[in-house]
């Protein structure tokens, strides 16, 4: 059983930045696939980015792939997610999910952190 802790959320200007992190526990860190999700009010979840086990690859959806970056750390068993030049339809809450990398569904979720961009 994993455990996933998000952190680093906040209230944030139109082109500011902030770095999401999220602590795992619970497993094996570097067995996972991590991905960064994100839902607005009244809107339904949506995927944001993706990292494979050792972070050699990455993907992250069309709305932001020019401003965010996802990482992760094995050592420190963390995923990041660095946001740059947030705009204020970036506002959500943001939730970091692991699964295994065979799979497409995601059986481990944070409890989120909630991003607030202001205009």
């Amino acid at each position: 059983q994993v455990q996933l802790v998000e952190s680093g959320g906040g209230l944030v200007q139109a082109g500011g930045s902030l770095r999401l992190s999220c602590a795992a526990s619970g497993g094996t860190f570097g067995s996972y696939t991590m991905g960064w999700f994100r839902q607005a009010p009244g809107k339904e979840r949506e995927f944001v980015a993706v990292i494979t086990l050792r972070g050699d690859t990455t993907y992250a959806a069309d709305s932001v792939k020019d401003r965010f970056t996802i990482s992760r750390d094995n050592a420190k068993n963390t995923v990041y997610l660095q946001m740059n030049s947030l705009k204020p339809e970036d506002t959500a809450l943001y939730y970091c999910a692991a699964r295994a990398p065979y799979k497409y569904k995601y059986d481990y979720w944070g409890q989120g952190t909630q991003v607030t961009v202001s205009s």
